[in-house]
C-alpha cells in the first residue's frame, strides 16, 4: 500500500473515531443537562406555586380545587408544563389539566416524601403519561406541611427535543467527516508532492546514498537555512573546521560555532560565490556557495563546500614537481644528447683518451651521487626528490650539493614521508629561485641532513639575494611574498605548518656570504 493512502486512511479512521466518540459525549452531555434543567425548572414551578397565599389560604375553604384549580392551569400554561397538581396531605388532587380527574387521589411514591416536608425531582409514570416531575411541600404559617404541588413535564416531550439535537449532532458529524475525509485527501496528497511523490523505502535508500556520497568527498559540506541553522554536515567539515565532536552540529547557528563564518554575507548578498577565501583556525580555506532552491525557484538555503588551501597548495606543488621532473627529465635527455654528439666527435677525431676521460667523468659524477643517496638518504621517496632536484639545478646551471656528511636513515614511521618531502621541496624551490634573481652572489645551493641523536636536521643554504631585514619576521606568514606573482606566499607557510604538527621548528638567519640559510629541526618521537 503507497504512503499516499497508508497516509489518507490514517486520518480519517483517526478523525471517524475522534468524531463519533465526541458525538456521543456531546449527546449524553446535552440529555442529561436537558434532563437536569427541566427537572430545576419544575422544582422551581412547584416552589413558586407552593409559596402563592391564594393557593395557601384556599385549604381553608369548603372547595379548595374552586381557587387553586384556575390558578394551577394558568401557570402550566404559560409554563409549558404537562401538568401542575396540587393535593392536600391526603393527596387528594385540588387541581389536574383534567378537570374530571381532581379529588382523585395523587400517584406516585414520591408524593409521600414531599409530605415529609422535602422537595423532590424524579421520573414517574401518572395518568398522563411517564414524566419528569418536581414536588414541594405547601406549609402554612407555623410551617406545618398541609399539601404539596407536583409540576410535570413529559418525557417524551423531552424525548423529542434530545432526537432534534441528536439529528443536529448527526448532520454536523457528517459535515465534519466530509471536510475531514477532503482535508485528508489533501494532506497526504500535499505530502507527497513535498517528498517528490517518493516512497519511505526510496526516501531511507535515497538518504543512506546520499549520506555514504557526503561522507566520501574529500571537501567539507556545510548546508545551513535562511537564518544559519545548520540543516546538513559532513564528518570532512566537522574534521576540517575542528567543530567539537561530542557537540549536536544539526539544528545549531553556524554563528554560533563560527562567528566569523562568511555564508552570512552571502545568504544576505543572495548570489551564488565560487573560490573564496576565508579563515578559520589558523588555517586558509577556498569555498564555494550554492543557494538551494524550491520547485518555485525561491531560495530556502544554502550549502558551502570547501578545502584547505595548504591541500590545495600541496597538490599543486605535487603537480609542479611532476611538471618539474618532466622538464629535467627533458632537459637532462637534451644534455646527454650533446654530450653524445661531444663523444661521438672526439670519437671521429681519434681522441680518444680525450673521450674516455670525458665519459668517466660523467659517470663518476652520477655514480657517486647515486651511491651516496642509496646509502646515506635511502627513503625512495627523499632520495628521489633529491635526484629529480638535482637534475633540474644542472639544467639550470646552479651548483646543487649534498653535504657528503650528510645521514638520512633512522627516519621513524611515525613521520609521514610527504610530510618531509613537502619540508625539503619548499626549502630547496626557494634556494634554487633565489640563486636564480639578479644580484645573487652566486648559483650554489647546499643540503645538510642529520639523523644523530633524537632529531631530525634539515640544512639548506642559499647563495642568493637573501631575505631584506625588514621582511624576515614575515617570511612565515600566509599569504606573504616578496614575489610580484600571484598565487604566492604559502610555501613557508605550510612547512611551517607540517613542522609544528610534528612538534618541530624552524629558524631563518642569512647566509654571512650572502644569502639565507633555514634549519630544521624535527624530535623522533
Amino acid at each position: 500500500m503507497r504512503l499516499q493512502t497508508k497516509l489518507a486512511l490514517l486520518i480519517v479512521t483517526l478523525l471517524l473515531s475522534i468524531i463519533l466518540i465526541f458525538s456521543f459525549y456531546i449527546h449524553s452531555l446535552i440529555t442529561k443537562s436537558l434532563t437536569s434543567q427541566i427537572g430545576d425548572r419544575a422544582l422551581s414551578i412547584a416552589e413558586t406555586v407552593a409559596s402563592i397565599p391564594e393557593v395557601k389560604q384556599a385549604f381553608s375553604t369548603k372547595d379548595p380545587s374552586e381557587i387553586i384549580q384556575p390558578i394551577a392551569e394558568k401557570i402550566r400554561k404559560q409554563t409549558g408544563a404537562e401538568f401542575v397538581v396540587v393535593g392536600n396531605t391526603e393527596k387528594v388532587r385540588y387541581s389536574h389539566p383534567v378537570p374530571e380527574r381532581i379529588g382523585e387521589s395523587m400517584v406516585g411514591k414520591d408524593n409521600d416524601v414531599a409530605l415529609k416536608g422535602k422537595k423532590v425531582i424524579s421520573q414517574e409514570k401518572g395518568p398522563l403519561g411517564p414524566s419528569l416531575r418536581g414536588i414541594f411541600p405547601i406549609k402554612d404559617q407555623n410551617g406545618r406541611v398541609i399539601g404539596i404541588v407536583a409540576v410535570g413535564y413529559s418525557l417524551q416531550d423531552i424525548e423529542n427535543i434530545t432526537t432534534s439535537n441528536r439529528k443536529k449532532i448527526i448532520l454536523i458529524s457528517l459535515g465534519v467527516i466530509i471536510v475531514g475525509i477532503i482535508g485528508a485527501l489533501l494532506i497526504a496528497r500535499g505530502v507527497k508532492r513535498a517528498i517528490l511523490g517518493l516512497e519511505p523505502k526510496e526516501i531511507t535508500h535515497l538518504y543512506q546514498e546520499n549520506k555514504a556520497i557526503l561522507e566520501s568527498i574529500k571537501e567539507g559540506i556545510v548546508a545551513v537555512d535562511l537564518n544559519g541553522k545548520i540543516t546538513m554536515v559532513n564528518q570532512q567539515a566537522i574534521n576540517m573546521l575542528q567543530w567539537p565532536k561530542g557537540k549536536i552540529v544539526l539544528g545549531t547557528n553556524i554563528i554560533d560555532l563560527s562567528p566569523y563564518s562568511p555564508i552570512m554575507g552571502v545568504i544576505k548578498k543572495g548570489e551564488a560565490v565560487f573560490g573564496q577565501e576565508f579563515w578559520y583556525n589558523d588555517k586558509f580555506f577556498i569555498a564555494n556557495y550554492m543557494p538551494i532552491k524550491s520547485e518555485k525557484g525561491i531560495i530556502i538555503g544554502w550549502v558551502s563546500s570547501f578545502r584547505s588551501k595548504s591541500e590545495l597548495y600541496r597538490l599543486t606543488q605535487e603537480l609542479s614537481q611532476v611538471k618539474q621532473y618532466s622538464e629535467a627529465l627533458r632537459a637532462q635527455t637534451h644534455e646527454f644528447s650533446n654530450k653524445l654528439y661531444m663523444i661521438s666527435g672526439l670519437l671521429q677525431l681519434e681522441s680518444y683518451q680525450e673521450a674516455i676521460d670525458f665519459i668517466a667523468r660523467e659517470f663518476d659524477i652520477h655514480h657517486n651521487l647515486m651511491n651516496f643517496i642509496k646509502q646515506e638518504i635511502p627513503d625512495a621517496m627523499i632520495g628521489g626528490l633529491l635526484i629529480g632536484k638535482f637534475n633540474q639545478a644542472s639544467e639550470l646551471k646552479i651548483d646543487f650539493d649534498i653535504d657528503r656528511e650528510s645521514s638520512f636513515k633512522e627516519i621513524p614511521e611515525t613521520i609521514k614521508r610527504d610530510s618531509l618531502t613537502t619540508i625539503i621541496g619548499n626549502l630547496i624551490d626557494n634556494a634554487m629561485e633565489a640563486v636564480m634573481k639578479p644580484g645573487a652572489k652566486g648559483k650554489h645551493v647546499k643540503i645538510f641532513f642529520s639523523d644523530y641523536g633524537k632529531d631530525l636536521l634539515i640544512e639548506v643554504e642559499d647563495s642568493g639575494v637573501g631575505i631584506l631585514p625588514e621582511y624576515q619576521d614575515r617570511i612565515f606568514e600566509m599569504g606573504f611574498s616578496t614575489k610580484k606573482e600571484e598565487h604566492h606566499g604559502v610555501g613557508l607557510y605550510l612547512v611551517q605548518k607540517i613542522i609544528k604538527n610534528l612538534n618541530g621548528y624552524i629558524s631563518y638567519s642569512p647566509n654571512p656570504e650572502g644569502g639565507s640559510i633555514f634549519i630544521v629541526i624535527i624530535p623522533k618521537s
